[in-house]
Order: structure tokens, then C-alpha cells, then sequence
């Protein structure tokens, strides 16, 4: 086990700063650049530790204007900035391990403490082909992370009283047929959606013994089944019909992606993961799935679904009276977010990375071409880590800002307390499943581990909440961990608060949850009174 720096005592949130970036006051500056003429050359003390003490020193003042005890002053500094950087010397060689350990050529990382970017950093490659190097503002697939995006979105409108969770999906998408199960008509509601309780199947179409004869169901022959599902997923076209963004597209959707070493194992083998046709609108993309039968009755059995969030994106487009992505990139402008957009092939994004997976004989490929469009909502977005450091502090700051004691007057949260407490909570009939050390359970468009603890000296379970993604050649997670409860007020200790964690992969299919907690941990002791 690697050792941890020591904690030091009554060492302030509010000196944990961006690692990269000057702060500093005025007033600091001066000071510490006197110190350094006194005795910083007769030391040969480095020009850039005082840089980093300046830093430190400037930010010792609260946000009141009040400044802190003269004793926190004098002595912290220097010891905090030795503090993060033992922190982030552990930080690299656990990603550095995971990087090695599942072959990837690019891994990007973000951490925020209370607010603040204090460690962003590249690693490998973000173009093998062309050695351009991964740095904090390279934008790949965020895949799954795209249906926490879609639920502060969704949340928005419920807080405005114009989508209700619990009414029938045809209320706002009356294109969406009547569904049954097992022969008697159920209803599917958003709030089963969001959950991922709706019964709506993921990228397979069968599922163990409740496997269903779709040809039979539906009373027609295989053929014309397997010809309407080409179809949709745009082969048997011509070829001007298999081309957008400039780009061609081969024969058919599978026969490309399907040859051999260019699929990935697992559920990067299912062929609905490499459609190439585009999609025109999200109500057009249902059209995919809609009359397929249902997996299970709806609200009983969590089913991961990313077919079901595409749904969802109808119910926001239904609500809004707008195109599902105006709606989001109106959020996105609104939270400062504008590295992250729908994953389009047209526009020229600078500092977009290329996608990787290994062939049968384990060597690094490029991923086929794919268009995202059919699956906006659940996982067809693209961003930064500073982008979902941001996010991730947004919902973290409209959880928290209700709790302040604080007569300092703050301003609302993008989200309403309650609402985020909601979209926080665990789901009854749900599971969490990408932490398998964990009791965990899906909210509304997130992972959610509740606090728990069964035994004395035995296995503590922090409350915190993420979401893992997986998409052609990327992987994810954005992770959230707030400070363990307390019964003792803390002065003005203003939000967010707590550690928020972003990942970037290019190589797809790592599960990057255990590594960004274990992260998380460590740089929680940086707030460690």
C-alpha cells in the first residue's frame, strides 16, 4: 500500500487551490516576493516554490473579506502545497496503473476539491497515429455521463411544473404506442424511465428466460423483420445514403464493425452499438426500438437501458415544445459548458480525440466509424473534464446551498435542493452496478451509494454518487463524493462542498469507478480538518 501524506491538524478547505493556476492577492505577492529577496537566492530556494507559497498565501483569505488567524496564515502554506503535491504524485501512479494495466493511449483526469480545479492532467495519447499528446482540454465521448446531462435538463422542466414524472410518456410523446406485457397493457411513466425501471430493452433484444418471439408477437415473417431493422439502422442504401458528414460509410451497418478484431467482447459485440445511419430528429430515432416488446413490467426490474433515454430525450423535446438539443445546449451555455456538445461528426472540434480498441491479437486499432445520433440522451454527447467538473460542482452546489448557516446571501442553485435530493436518492427496485464493493442503487439519472455502516470496526459505505460510461472506443466517470455528515457547524463553510473526480478514456470498455473514488479518498484529505 502506497503512504498517504499526513493529515495536518486544523489545515483550512480554503487554502486547497488549482495546483496550475495564480491566485494570488496582491498583498501575497508582495510579501512573498520580499521573502524571496531576503533569502531566496542565499538558499537557492527555486523561483517556482515560491510561486507556489505565493499562490497559497494569496488565497488565505475567506470570501467574506475576513482573513484568516494569523498562526493558519504564517504556517499552512507551505505545508499544504506539500500536502497536494504528495497527493497528486499518488494520484498519477494510480492512473498511470490503470492506463498500463488495460493497454489505453490516452487517459485524461480532473479533480476538484470544494469547488476548486485543483489537479488536471494528460496522459498518452489522444492521436497515436499523429503523437498529439491527451491534455485537460481534450473533448472525448463521455458516453454514459450524457444521462446525468439529460436529467438536470428533464429536472429544469419538472421544477417548472411542465413535466409530470408520473404521467403516462404518451402525455408528452403521442407518437410512443401503447405497450403490454405478458398480455395485459401497462403504462410507462418518465419517473420509470429515469430509473431505468421502464422495462424498455438496452442494446440486446432478448433476455434470458423471458426471451419473446418478436415475429410471432408482431405477426410477421423473419424476413421482414430483418429487412425493417436494416433498415433502421441504415443499411440496404445506397450509397449516397451511406454518407454523412463527408464520411462513407461500408456496406452495412454490421459487416464493417462486424469484421473480425474490429468489435470489441462483451456488449461492445452487439451490432446497435456501430450504427451509422443518422437520425434526423429523436422522435425519428425511436422508430429503433419503439415496438419492440418490453423486458419486464414497468417499475419492477431495473433494466439499464440507453434506448430508454432516448425516449426521455422525446419527453423533453414534448415538454419544451423545442428540439431536445437547443434544450441542452442552452444548459450547456448556462453552466458555462461550452467544450460539450452532441457528438457530431460535421463540425471541426479542435482537441477532439480519435477512438481505440485491441483486435483478437491484442494490438491497438482504430475504432470503425459511428454515428451517435440515435442515442443523444443516454450517451451521444462529447466534452472536457473541466466541462464536467463544472457540471458535476453545479449539482453538488444545488444540493448543498439549503444547508448553509451562513448570512452571506447565495445564489440559487441550477437545481432546487429538494429536487437534487430526489435526484439523488435511491430508487426502490434498482441497483447500482458498477461499484462491486458497494450496496448500491440507481436515482434519476445517476449511480447513488447510500451511507452504511452494519458493524462495528467493519466496512464503511460513503455516500457518493457517479455515473461510468461506455462507448465506441471511450470510457467515463464523473464522481461525486460530499463530505462525511457532521454535527458540528462549520463557519462559513460555503459550497460545494467535497470532491468531484472526471475521467476520460479513449480505449473503450474500463471500468474507471474504482479508480476515481480511490482518488476522491485521497484528495479528501486535503479538507481534512
Amino acid at each position: 500500500m502506497l503512504r498517504r501524506s499526513p493529515t495536518i491538524p486544523h489545515a483550512p478547505s480554503t487554502l486547497v487551490r488549482s495546483y496550475n493556476s495564480w491566485h494570488g492577492s496582491r498583498g501575497g505577492r508582495r510579501l512573498v516576493g520580499g521573502l524571496a529577496g531576503l533569502i531566496g537566492v542565499g538558499l537557492g530556494t527555486s523561483v517556482a516554490l515560491w510561486s507556489s507559497v505565493s499562490h497559497f498565501l494569496g488565497d488565505c483569505e475567506v470570501s467574506t473579506g475576513q482573513q484568516l488567524p494569523e498562526e493558519s496564515v504564517l504556517s499552512s502554506p507551505k505545508d499544504q502545497t506539500t500536502r497536494l503535491q504528495a497527493v497528486i504524485t499518488e494520484a498519477r501512479d494510480l492512473v498511470q496503473r490503470v492506463k498500463d494495466e488495460v493497454g489505453a493511449p490516452g487517459v485524461v483526469v480532473g479533480v476538484s476539491v470544494d469547488g476548486k480545479e485543483v489537479w488536471t492532467e494528460g496522459f498518452g495519447f489522444s492521436d497515436v497515429e499523429n503523437r498529439v499528446k491527451c491534455h485537460p482540454a481534450t473533448i472525448m465521448r463521455i458516453a454514459s455521463i450524457s444521462k446525468p446531462l439529460t436529467m438536470a435538463a428533464l429536472a429544469t422542466l419538472w421544477q417548472e411544473g411542465k413535466v409530470d414524472l408520473d404521467k403516462p410518456v404518451q402525455e408528452y410523446v403521442p407518437s410512443w404506442p401503447v405497450k403490454t406485457f405478458q398480455g395485459e397493457t401497462v403504462t410507462i411513466t418518465t419517473r420509470h424511465l429515469v430509473s431505468n425501471l421502464a422495462g424498455i430493452r438496452h442494446y440486446e433484444k432478448k433476455k434470458g428466460k423471458d426471451k419473446v418471439d418478436k415475429e410471432q408477437q408482431n405477426k410477421i415473417t423473419k424476413e421482414e423483420t430483418e429487412s425493417s431493422y436494416k433498415q433502421l439502422i441504415g443499411e440496404n442504401k445506397d450509397d449516397s445514403e451511406k454518407k454523412h458528414s463527408g464520411t462513407e460509410v461500408g456496406k452495412s451497418d454490421t459487416t464493417q464493425a462486424g469484421k473480425k478484431g474490429t468489435r470489441g467482447k462483451g456488449e461492445f459485440a452487439l451490432k446497435e452499438y456501430y450504427i451509422k445511419k443518422h437520425y434526423k430528429s429523436v422522435t425519428d430515432a425511436l422508430s429503433l426500438f419503439k415496438d419492440d416488446p418490453l423486458m419486464s413490467r414497468p417499475g419492477t426490474e431495473f433494466l439499464y437501458s440507453t434506448h430508454g433515454w432516448t425516449l426521455v430525450s422525446a419527453v423533453v423535446e414534448g415538454a419544451a415544445k423545442t428540439d431536445f438539443l437547443k434544450v441542452m445546449n442552452k444548459m450547456f451555455r448556462d453552466l458555462g459548458m461550452f467544450h460539450t456538445s452532441a457528438d457530431l461528426n460535421e463540425p471541426i472540434i479542435y482537441h477532439r480525440s480519435r477512438y481505440y480498441t485491441h483486435n483478437d491479437k491484442g494490438r491497438l486499432v482504430n475504432c470503425p466509424y459511428v454515428d451517435n445520433s440515435y442515442k443523444w440522451a443516454g450517451g451521444g454527447f462529447i466534452s472536457n473534464i473541466h466541462d464536467l467538473l463544472k457540471f458535476a460542482n453545479a449539482m453538488l452546489y444545488s444540493f448543498q446551498c439549503c444547508d448553509v448557516t451562513s448570512k452571506i446571501k447565495l445564489a440559487p442553485g441550477y437545481l432546487k435542493c429538494d429536487t437534487m435530493a430526489k435526484v439523488w436518492g435511491p430508487a426502490a427496485n434498482t441497483k447500482c452496478s458498477w461499484d462491486k464493493d458497494a450496496d448500491g442503487y440507481y436515482g434519476m439519472g445517476w449511480g447513488v451509494i447510500p451511507n452504511k455502516v452494519e458493524y462495528g470496526h467493519g466496512r464503511e459505505q460513503r455516500f457518493y454518487v457517479s455515473h461510468t460510461g461506455g462507448a465506441v472506443g471511450a470510457s467515463s466517470v464523473l464522481l461525486v463524493l460530499p463530505p462525511k455528515p457532521s454535527t458540528e457547524t462549520v463557519v462559513d463553510s460555503l459550497p460545494p462542498r467535497g470532491v468531484v473526480v472526471a475521467i476520460l478514456c479513449n480505449l473503450q470498455g474500463v471500468n474507471l469507478n474504482p479508480l476515481a473514488l480511490q482518488m476522491a479518498k485521497n484528495f479528501e484529505e486535503l479538507t481534512t480538518e
